[in-house]
């Protein structure tokens, strides 16, 4: 241990001769007190350089945005249905010698052409999109994908450090299609989760990577939902069911027309409802047992279904169409509620009289559906997914933790709180982080 320094009192000869001032240290000699001021000034330059180097280290240290107490996570989605064809010459399936066929609307490239009017063909071809990539990395979610995503993120938030950026791949494969991007909000953003969902800088990523981008919050009722609303009609099945009931009457155009403009949201859906039910007068009351080898199931609802309920999920299903087929179609997946419109038939119990009883399910009723249903489940309503594809779903989704435009109308899917245009509807389980082996484990 180190001595507390002391003054020494010399004397020579009896007498006060000299007063000097001496400090010990342990073992070492005395020093006097010139030897202990250069010491002193050498530790003092030192403890200066030291705290100097101090904050040199603290300058330079990366801001604690990693500890952001808001973190989002992005789900994306390689859309491996709609592969971007090689761009490369000595990739394209085409040679010289090949015949030329002739100009028409149909030999034009899916979404070329603009309208069916030769006469309104623009003179100019329309403006190209960004050049794809995925052609050239691999037709899957790359490493130069995931790179180009943080690039994308770093525009878009000012202070996102790209090492804050944690990759989960969702399939355990060397091409995996589905990945999560879990990263902290900067404190300094002013970027909410809504715009960070439609910049046009993710779009942009999204055409020329091919994918899809899901952004949610990532917090516990993310990864645990507890219950699942669906609409029918193009969302749990693949028909419009007022429209195959058309097409028994042949009435189908002038139906379906009207079927359109409601889904789009350019006509009240009650109004529209009641004028497509009109054309519905005498059909046969039979005609929903007549309809029901028609109905097909998207691919993946069965088993998307199946995991949900596996996992002790409630569902339901809130159909703007019938109650016939919508209660069977909830009996056959096992569904804990479903919803729809009441026709009316006729006395003699044979015909459809073409009017509508009891109270419409339109899109607000649908909401008020989904948070009667909540309330009763005890089941907080960020713990809630909905998925439809109208605009009458669009108040559903508003008041879920979670609502996907699943295939949806081009309007819907622009105002959805989140899309998905995957092929199967099995794909919504990893909007809850649950990857393919996980997925795999449920439905054994």
């Amino acid at each position: 241990m180190m001595c507390t320094p002391r003054e020494c009192l010399h004397t020579e000869r009896g007498s006060l001769a000299s007063v000097n001032r001496t400090f010990s240290f342990g073992c070492s000699p005395a020093k006097t007190f010139p030897e202990i001021k250069l010491r002193a000034v050498t530790i003092q330059s030192i403890s200066i350089a030291t705290i100097s180097l101090s904050i040199a280290i603290m300058a330079n240290r990366p801001h604690a945005l990693d500890v952001s107490p808001v973190h989002i996570v992005a789900t994306l989605f390689y859309r491996i249905d709609k592969p971007h064809k090689a761009l490369l010459p000595d990739q394209v399936p085409h040679t010289p010698q090949d015949a030329i066929p002739a100009a028409s609307l149909e030999t034009l490239r899916d979404g070329a052409s603009p309208t069916k009017n030769l006469e309104a063909y623009p003179l100019e071809p329309p403006t190209q999109g960004p050049d794809a990539l995925d052609n050239l990395y691999g037709n899957y979610i790359s490493q130069s994908c995931l790179n180009d995503f943080t690039t994308t993120l770093s525009s878009i938030l000012p202070g996102l450090q790209p090492e804050t950026v944690a990759v989960r791949k969702l399939e355990r494969s060397n091409h995996c299609r589905v990945v999560e991007a879990i990263f902290p909000l900067p404190s300094v953003s002013t970027v909410p989760l809504e715009i960070l969902r439609r910049h046009e800088s993710v779009s942009r990523f999204e055409l020329e990577w091919n994918v899809e981008c899901v952004f949610q919050a990532d917090t516990i009722h993310r990864r645990y939902k507890r219950l699942a609303v669906f609409d029918m009609d193009s969302t749990l099945i693949q028909q419009e069911v007022i429209d195959e009931i058309a097409s028994v009457i042949g009435v189908e155009k002038e139906v379906a027309a009207i079927t359109a403009a409601a889904m789009n949201g350019e006509l009240d859906f009650e109004a529209s409802l009641r004028a497509r039910c009109k054309l519905l007068k005498g059909v046969p009351a039979t005609v929903f047992e007549t309809l029901r080898p028609r109905i097909t199931l998207n691919e993946g609802v069965k088993e998307l279904i199946t995991a949900l309920k596996r996992l002790g999920f409630k569902t339901a299903v809130l159909s703007g169409g019938f109650t016939p087929l919508t209660g069977w179609m909830g009996q056959q997946l096992g569904l804990d509620y479903a919803y729809a419109n009441h026709l009316v038939v006729s006395e003699d119990g044979h015909t459809l009289t073409g009017e509508l009883t009891g109270e419409i399910v339109h899109a607000q009723k649908k909401r008020q559906h989904v948070l009667e249903i909540s309330h009763k489940e005890g089941i907080l309503l960020d713990q809630v997914v909905c998925v439809g594809d109208g605009a009458n779903d669009l108040p559903m989704m508003g008041v879920a933790g979670l609502g996907v435009a699943f295939h949806a109308k081009p309007k819907v899917q622009l105002l959805a709180p989140a899309r998905l245009n995957t092929r199967s509807m099995q794909d919504l389980l990893y909007l809850f982080g649950i990857t393919k082996e996980e997925q795999d484990e449920l439905l054994k």
